[in-house]
């Protein structure tokens, strides 16, 4: 009865997927043609405005989150065995940017996608990765298995996108940096870590989900 009454929290009441990490649900804040920054709003679930975007930079993919995962030190340590450096998780889900043929024209929905690599991205020295994927059999882009399918302009285009959609007129530049591009296997390591973190870092919210998911299954 509680699910029938309640919409699920797009991060705490989704699963991350039966199929993890193989195929993982993604929930998707913005679509490549808008031209405002939203992002999930943590307390209640809601999309929320966070800003207009400044310039004409625009995400060219849909971009959202993985449900039920979290960058902390699993995440993290990932990170710093590749850089070298010190860093820690930056404390959102897992971001990833999902490639589709067809044009998507509303974002706030949920849909299973298979990860093809990532970008590893290093903000303010805190690891901020954005996953790359495919929406499962996605009549184009379903045939990618890895990264190297992936046209290489097409994955400037994302590194451009990262480094820059932060930027404000006369800002100082950002503490922001791309430590490199990895392949399905990386992606994969990194969903492990974030699914972990999650469950140790909001084992409570875990906790009852898993107990609704029993009651109704």
């Amino acid at each position: 009865m509680t699910q029938a009454l309640y919409r699920a929290h797009p991060w705490h009441g989704i699963t991350v997927g039966e199929e993890a990490p193989d195929l993982v649900y993604s929930f998707i804040e913005i679509l490549p043609t808008d031209v405002i920054k939203y992002e999930i709003h943590k307390p209640s679930g809601h999309i929320f405005v966070d800003r207009p975007l400044t310039f004409s930079s625009q995400c060219p993919t849909l971009y959202g989150f993985i449900p039920q995962t979290y960058a902390a030190e699993r995440v993290a340590e990932i990170a710093e065995k590749a850089t070298g450096d010190k860093v820690k998780g930056d404390g959102d889900p897992i971001d990833i940017c999902v490639l589709t043929e067809r044009p998507i024209t509303r974002g706030g929905m949920l849909m299973k996608a298979r990860p093809i690599g990532g970008i590893r991205m290093i903000d303010k020295g805190e690891a901020d990765d954005k996953l790359i994927a495919v929406l499962h059999n996605d009549g184009l882009f379903g045939q990618y298995r890895d990264i190297k399918d992936c046209p290489e302009q097409f994955i400037n285009r994302l590194k451009h996108y990262f480094l820059t959609y932060k930027d404000l007129p006369g800002s100082e530049k950002k503490n922001v940096y791309i430590a490199g591009v990895y392949g399905a296997e990386e992606a994969k390591a990194v969903i492990r870590a974030g699914i972990a973190d999650y469950r140790n870092h909001y084992s409570k919210e875990y906790a009852a989900f898993q107990k609704i998911n029993s009651e109704h299954s």
